[in-house]
């Protein structure tokens, strides 16, 4: 080959990142984002002082595999959970492990047994497995959510816009001011690729196929009970379907021939039973086993201020606490902006399911959760609201450049997280 033309055939074999296959755009945007955050973290590290978990200045797999709940969730994995609720002098029930749920700690310990090696080796490891998988499932779910708004008539995206938003979507989820929690001894990774698993299962009308998925989701995270609120948005889209084909039929027309058969409905209403009862799961469990029927909910009042699981009134506490007689004012202003979040079109784009999921699990946070730093990682499951930030960034006149600033905005949201709360300042911090 000549000089002239080597060049030119370099140019044709050559392919650029957008003609790559979607799975391997997916694969290649999680390995920029986790090296970032390793990065990060490893800056973070050498600044660590020596603590409970660690000593100082710790490794990358110490960091990652040790500190904060993963060390909850390696008590787990190498000793199991303790016969009965540990009591203070006072006779409260103290911190314990029947807090942290058991499946990645379960997945762990096998993968321990097998390779014989530590739990700080094989639970970043398998988080970032989990959280990549999971990522790939969240493009999967995205790109589904849009096909399925526009067959139930929500005013489509253009064509190259719609394109675009599950990548973008897996770059704001894998950025994301708490994305590095995808790499350590945390269960979101695996309660994220659950929850799109389960997603995934509706908007492809595999009922039976999600209720094991679900039941999993439930021994994983709290947050197996909204998903049930995604079942029903999707079981009233099917309804509605169901109602326009016989409008458009002119007349009566069977479930057959609208798509919605009486079997299909069936397994839908038992599928929401199923979530709605993997979110009382593990609680039942933990009861069973200490003899205590209050015992999760009991061991998690130990972590809340109030020393009791009260649904809403922490939000009023901590408001007040932070901003005195203007606390009010803010949880109406954040109330009135969870409403217009749920109703806004982008929201609406991406199919009942997402848009259910999404409702569900915001409400469900704010009726069970006492509010605190590890917010930000708790917002990581509800990803279709990075879905809504990339559907408003590509359609801005410079999309690239609305995309690339709010990227950098969730990288510097990174350092931050890793460096005011997964640094642990002894004696005590502020949880990630």
């Amino acid at each position: 080959m000549s000089t002239a033309t080597a060049p030119a055939q370099a140019a044709r074999t050559w392919r650029s990142p957008a003609s790559w296959p979607w799975w391997v755009q997916v694969l290649a945007v999680q390995a920029a984002a986790r090296l970032v955050s390793a990065g990060v973290l490893m800056a973070v590290a050498e600044r660590q002082a020596a603590n409970l978990w660690t000593p100082a200045s710790p490794s990358y797999l110490e960091y990652t595999g040790l500190m904060w709940d993963a060390s909850w969730y390696r008590t787990i994995a190498e000793d199991g959970y303790p016969d009965v609720l540990p009591l203070g002098p006072d006779g409260r029930v103290q911190q314990n492990a029947w807090a942290f749920f058991p499946l990645f700690p379960g997945l762990a310990r096998v993968l321990m047994t097998v390779t014989g090696a530590p739990w700080a080796t094989v639970a970043p490891l398998l988080a970032l497995v989990l959280g990549t998988a999971a990522l790939l499932l969240v493009h999967r779910t995205v790109a589904l959510g849009l096909a399925a708004a526009v067959r139930a008539g929500v005013p489509p995206l253009p064509d190259a816009v719609a394109r675009r938003v599950p990548l973008a979507t897996v770059a704001l989820v894998a950025t994301g001011a708490a994305s590095p929690v995808l790499q350590v001894g945390y269960t979101e990774s695996l309660a994220l690729l659950l929850l799109a698993a389960v997603l995934w299962c509706l908007l492809v009308r595999r009922y039976l196929l999600a209720v094991p998925v679900v039941l999993a989701l439930g021994l994983t995270r709290a947050v197996a009970l909204p998903v049930a609120v995604a079942v029903l948005a999707h079981a009233w889209q099917r309804h509605a379907e169901h109602r326009r084909a016989q409008l458009c039929h002119g007349g009566p027309v069977t479930a057959e021939d609208a798509g919605w058969q009486p079997g299909e409905r069936v397994r839908v209403v038992a599928l929401a039973v199923v979530a709605g009862l993997s979110g009382l799961l593990w609680p039942a469990v933990t009861g069973l086993v200490t003899g205590q029927a209050d015992a999760y909910t009991l061991t998690q009042g130990a972590w809340r201020g109030r020393g009791a699981v009260v649904p809403l009134v922490p939000w009023v506490d901590v408001a007040r606490w932070l901003l005195g007689p203007w606390g009010s004012v803010v949880l109406v202003g954040v109330a009135l902006g969870l409403a217009a979040l749920l109703l806004t079109r982008p929201l609406a784009r991406l199919g009942a399911e997402l848009r259910g999921w999404t409702a569900g699990y915001l409400l469900y946070l704010v009726a069970v959760l006492e509010p605190g730093t590890s917010l930000v990682r708790f917002g990581l499951l509800a990803f279709p609201v990075a879905a809504v930030t990339a559907q408003v960034c590509l359609r801005t006149r410079r999309p690239r450049t609305a995309l690339a600033a709010a990227v950098l905005l969730g990288v510097v949201g990174q350092v931050a997280w890793v460096g005011l709360l997964w640094r642990l300042v002894p004696p005590s911090g502020w949880p990630p």
